[in-house]
C-alpha cells in the first residue's frame, strides 16, 4: 500500500479540525544541501582540523558518530573519576571531551552559508510558506538542529506569528526616551506565546549563566557575532551528549531548553515530522511525545496522532519496527513529497 503523501496528511488533519505541530529533525537542513549539513559534512571537517587526539578517539571507537563519541567519552570520564587517582589522566580525558564538543561547533559554523543572502529568494520563500501552516493556526514548531536555516528564514520572510521567545527590555529608565538603553535579545519577554523552540539548542544561542540571549543578524554576518563571543569563551547552547537519557540530563539543567522540552510534552492535536528518524539516541523525544499523549486537564486535550516522514524503505521498516515505543496513533507519509525547498 503507498503511503500517503504530504498534502494529503494536511489535507486530512484540517478537515477534521486537528490543530497540528511540526517537528524537524537533520533531514530539514540535508534537503537544503547536503554537502553542508549531512554528518559526513561534519566528518569530513573534523578530519581537516588535524587534531591528533580527536583522530585517535574516532578510530578506537571506530566510528564517525558524533553521539557515539560522546557517549563513550563521557562514559570513560566516570570510570576514570571512579577507579583513576591520576589526575592528569583524568583531566585528559575531560580535554578530549571539550575539545570536541567545541570542534562540533567549530565545524557547524564553518559549513554554514556565509550568511541570510546566500540562501535564494525562490527556496526561502518556498520554505517559509510551508512553515506558515504550521503557526498560523496556533500550532508549534520544534527543531532539534544547532544550525542557522530556520532562525534565517523567519527572519527573513518575516513569518507572521513566529515567536521564539526573545526580545529585549529596557536596561536603564530615563524620563528622556531619546536616553532610554535597551538589552541585547534576551529569552523572556515573549516567552509565554513561544511557538518556535529550538530543543537541543542552536548556534545564535548562549547562556550567560544570568540570562539566555540570542545573537542577531544586524548588518553584519551573523557568524562573524558568534565568532566573537566564542573568542571570547562564550559557547552556543548545545546538547551534545551521548545518549538519550544524557541529553534529558543536560536539557533540564538549562532553563531554555526545559522550557521548549515542555512545550513539546504538552502539545495537543497532531504532530507532523520531517527529516527526523527516532533514533536509537532519540527516546527522550519519543518520551516528550508521550507525554502529550496522556490526557491532562490543564491543556484541555491531547496527542493524539503522530505522522512521520520516511524517506525510504529502511525508514519505513524502522518505524514500523519502533511503533510500540509511542502511545499515540503513529502514521506515516512520503517525506519525499515534501518541497521544503
Amino acid at each position: 500500500m503507498p503511503l500517503q503523501s504530504y498534502q494529503e496528511v494536511l489535507d486530512y488533519l484540517d478537515k477534521n479540525k486537528r490543530q497540528k505541530h511540526l517537528l524537524l529533525g537533520n533531514g530539514f537542513s540535508m534537503s537544503y544541501d547536503p554537502e553542508i549539513f549531512s554528518y559526513n559534512a561534519l566528518n569530513k571537517f573534523i578530519d581537516k582540523l588535524n587534531n591528533p587526539l580527536i583522530t585517535k578517539l574516532f578510530n578506537i571507537i571506530n566510528t564517525k558518530n558524533f553521539e557515539l563519541v560522546m557517549q563513550s567519552l563521557d562514559n570513560f570520564c566516570e570510570l576514570a573519576n571512579a577507579f583513576s587517582s591520576d589526575q592528569e589522566f583524568i583531566d585528559k580525558i575531560e580535554e578530549a571531551s571539550d575539545s570536541l564538543k567545541h570542534s562540533l561547533i567549530d565545524a557547524v559554523k564553518a559549513l554554514h552559508p556565509e550568511h541570510v543572502f546566500k540562501i535564494p529568494d525562490d527556496k526561502s520563500q518556498k520554505c517559509a510558506s510551508l512553515l506558515k501552516v504550521y503557526l498560523k493556526d496556533g500550532g508549534n514548531i520544534f527543531t532539534t538542529n544547532y544550525d542557522i536555516l530556520l532562525y534565517w528564514v523567519l527572519m527573513r520572510n518575516k513569518v507572521p506569528n513566529a515567536i521564539d521567545g526573545f526580545g529585549r527590555e529596557v536596561d536603564q529608565l530615563s524620563y528622556n526616551v531619546d536616553e532610554m538603553e535597551w538589552s541585547e535579545l534576551i529569552w523572556g519577554p515573549n516567552k509565554p506565546k513561544q511557538n518556535v523552540h529550538y530543543v537541543h539548542g542552536a548556534l545564535p544561542l548562549f547562556d550567560l549563566g544570568y540570562r539566555v540571549i540570542k545573537e542577531e543578524y544586524n548588518g553584519n554576518f551573523i557568524l562573524e557575532n558568534i565568532n566573537k563571543r566564542v573568542a571570547k569563551k562564550e559557547y552556543p547552547i548545545f546538547v551534545t551528549a551521548g545518549n538519550a537519557e544524557e541529553k534529558l540530563t543536560h536539557i533540564l539543567h538549562n532553563q531554555y531548553l526545559t522550557h521548549c522540552y515542555d512545550k513539546l510534552s504538552n502539545i495537543t492535536g497532531s504532530l507532523v515530522t520531517f527529516g527526523f528518524n527516532f533514533g536509537e539516541y532519540d527516546d527522550h523525544i519519543i518520551e516528550a511525545v508521550n507525554n502529550a499523549c496522556s490526557y491532562n486537564s490543564d491543556r484541555k486535550g491531547k496527542l493524539f496522532s503522530i505522522y512521520i516522514g520516511v524517506y525510504s524503505a529502511n525508514d519505513e521498516k524502522h518505524i514500523n519496527k519502533i511503533k510500540s515505543k509511542f502511545k499515540c496513533k503513529v502514521n506515516l507519509f512520503d517525506a519525499k513529497t515534501v518541497q521544503f525547498w
